[in-house]
């Protein structure tokens, strides 16, 4: 059976952003030695997730090279460049250096050679060290830059972790949002951001959010103020990061609109370029909307793994009907 899928908001970023990310931050999350840094080396910018190992630019051959990426020297570069003489070392390494590129990382805890740093202060370019393997800070490097220069926007709404769900709340301001997290979290669900979200495109596939650091762990609600929800209810009550897993859209309830009963029409709301599952919730006097989140965190759940309600009662009912019972009375 198809289901008929409406697409709503699309929320896209400004494509002529460059996001980047101060080299003192990638310093500082993976503990590297500094071997030289140039005056103001903390504020140089990297802008590029990807990371390269230079073996074939310390050969010679830069027509295919990328200098916005981050090098790595490990074993197999440092035992070909011991082959060389001095001389001819430090112009390799100055050939390297030339391309102007964002800092080279050092692995293994290897013994910094002779000529690497001439060369890195002759061009300004900083020099780092760590203990970790290659491969371990090539992977980290690529996983913590995606995060960090992944495409983002901000939005107004709240983001809650239900059942495990990444569940993002939008909503005209006043209409309860921040209420009806408060009301989750005493549920025992978790509070990631309220007011306003930062969402980011961290991999084809996945919306990270979380909350402005000026924001974290607060919400407002409207006669109260302030309230600082991992004082208030604990650390458990609260997350730093969540994947958005769908999207619910609150609305004040419509006498005269339509409103799908079954669930067969899904709704996908595009964030950045990717499909978020998104469902519309009238809100009117009596409702509890927590627990219809609950419910909506489960249902959507229950989709991801492969289980449709939907799809799956009205196979029941065309059967039902087909053996002449009739149709059932709701």
């Amino acid at each position: 059976m198809s289901i008929d899928v409406n697409k709503t908001e699309v929320m896209e970023d400004d494509s002529n952003v460059i996001y980047e990310t101060p080299l003192s931050a990638i310093s500082k999350e993976f503990k590297l030695e500094t071997i030289y840094g140039p005056e103001g080396w903390e504020d140089r910018k990297v802008i590029c997730s990807d990371v390269s190992r230079p073996g074939l630019a310390l050969s010679g051959f830069f027509d295919c090279f990328d200098a916005t990426r981050l090098e790595i020297l490990g074993k197999a570069e440092h035992e070909y460049m011991e082959t060389f003489p001095l001389d001819e070392r430090i112009r390799k390494y100055e050939d390297l250096f030339a391309k102007d590129i964002p800092a080279v990382i050092i692995t293994w805890g290897l013994p910094v050679l002779d000529g690497l740093v001439d060369a890195a202060k002759k061009y300004g370019i900083p020099v780092f060290r760590t203990v970790e393997s290659t491969t371990e800070i090539h992977y980290a490097l690529i996983s913590y830059l995606n995060v960090e220069l992944a495409p983002r926007i901000t939005r107004h709404g709240v983001l809650v972790e239900v059942y495990g769900e990444g569940v993002l709340i939008l909503g005209d301001s006043g209409i309860g949002k921040s209420e009806t997290a408060i009301e989750l979290v005493k549920r025992g669900h978790r509070l990631v951001a309220d007011d306003a979200v930062e969402l980011k495109r961290v991999s084809a596939k996945t919306i990270v959010g979380s909350a402005p650091e000026v924001l974290r762990h607060f919400t407002e609600l409207r006669g109260i103020g302030i309230v600082d929800v991992r004082r208030t209810f604990g650390i458990g009550a609260v997350k730093e990061t969540e994947k958005i897993n769908m999207v619910l859209k609150l609305e004040h309830w419509d006498k005269d609109k339509f409103y799908d009963r079954i669930g067969l029409e899904m709704q996908t709301t595009n964030i950045l370029g990717i499909e978020i599952a998104t469902t519309t919730i009238p809100v009117s006097s009596g409702r509890n909307l927590a627990v219809i989140i609950e419910v909506a965190a489960m249902n959507n759940k229950q989709r991801r793994l492969g289980y449709n309600t939907a799809e799956h009662f009205t196979e029941r009912l065309t059967e039902f009907m087909l053996n002449g019972k009739g149709m059932p009375l709701f």
